[in-house]
């Protein structure tokens, strides 16, 4: 078999059949699905009874030990040779095993990352919310557009390993701390070769609300600090941006009081890239509403990834 599909669900029933619905069009067939029920008090066994006969599917409840530990449980039951692991918030496009194995073929990779987007049918928000994410005015671009694909770190909605990898290396070391960013950055470490697809592209679901959205946000700075625990190079300048970002906001009443000249400066600058955010997103959606969404959840994205950099420094859990 060439591929196990890894799946970690927590309360998600709903979301569950959009994702099978998805992977049961893919146009390589020679997979299995393995859904990992990890202590969810409304659980999705029911939802995938109705894809049994379109899927091979193994179902496992476990009690909740967090969704890293969960893709841990799935790789155990697993028999492909291969392993790819997608959140519960992902539809996947038809052809994306196929890309992937492309890939693994043709650039003999032992691993790999994939990009993320917003379906055209997502909500305004979810569009927003995935714009913010993504876009170079936002995180750089670095989810999924890097020129230099071996510097691409998987994520966990969209990302794969061989079983060789997981035989010499082992799973995922935390349940829900940048577990995914750490044993990307550990398999390269290793010597295997691990690489982003940009073809590899999944549609991927943001949280249901700005608050649930913002919270996340603030945990990935946490996570990222975090993870300097396993790798001390774990953290570039690039992620200090959101924090430099979040304290220029914060000094501008000292600015506009004692430095005017430098007030006026951060102004410009921030009416600049605003301006610059509008007319991308207006244009990548076509939809001024969406822009004006954007514009409130890049705010909101990088001031709470900024804050949750600065708890991650100072500890604080």
């Amino acid at each position: 078999m060439d591929f196990s599909v890894v799946i970690p669900v927590f309360n998600r029933p709903d979301e569950i059949c959009q994702l099978l619905e998805s992977l049961s069009k893919q146009t390589l067939k020679d997979f299995e699905v393995i859904i990992v029920e990890d202590g969810s008090s409304v659980t999705c066994e029911k939802e995938i009874d109705s894809f049994r006969d379109q899927l091979q599917i193994t179902y496992h409840y476990q009690d909740n030990a967090g969704q890293g530990m969960a893709r841990n449980t799935g790789m155990g039951l697993a028999n492909g040779n291969y392993f790819v692991f997608f959140d519960s918030d992902c539809v996947i496009p038809p052809n994306y095993l196929e890309k992937v194995k492309e890939a693994i073929v043709t650039r003999q990779l032992d691993g790999h990352g994939g990009p993320d987007d917003a379906k055209s049918d997502f909500t305004r928000w979810q569009k927003a919310m995935n714009y913010s994410m993504t876009s170079f005015l936002t995180t750089g671009g670095i989810r999924g557009k890097l020129r230099n694909r071996k510097q691409y770190q998987a994520r966990g909605y969209n990302m794969g390993f061989s079983r060789e990898v997981y035989q010499k290396l082992g799973g995922f070391l935390d349940p829900n701390r940048a577990e995914d960013i750490e044993l990307s950055m550990r398999i390269k470490k290793a010597g295997f070769r691990m690489e982003l697809v940009p073809e590899a592209s999944v549609w991927h679901k943001r949280k249901n609300t700005l608050a649930s959205f913002f919270r996340q946000s603030y945990q990935f700075g946490k996570n990222r600090m975090f993870i300097r625990k396993f790798h001390t190079d774990a953290v570039k300048m690039v992620h200090l941006l959101p924090l430099v970002f979040l304290l220029g906001f914060l000094a501008l009443p000292f600015l506009l009081l004692f430095i005017p000249p430098l007030f006026g400066i951060a102004w410009i600058l921030w009416l600049v890239w605003v301006s610059a955010l509008l007319i991308d997103t207006g244009w990548r959606y076509s939809s001024p509403v969406v822009a004006l969404m954007a514009l409130l959840t890049s705010h909101g994205q990088l001031w709470c990834y900024g804050a949750g950099i600065a708890a991650g420094f100072f500890g604080k859990k």
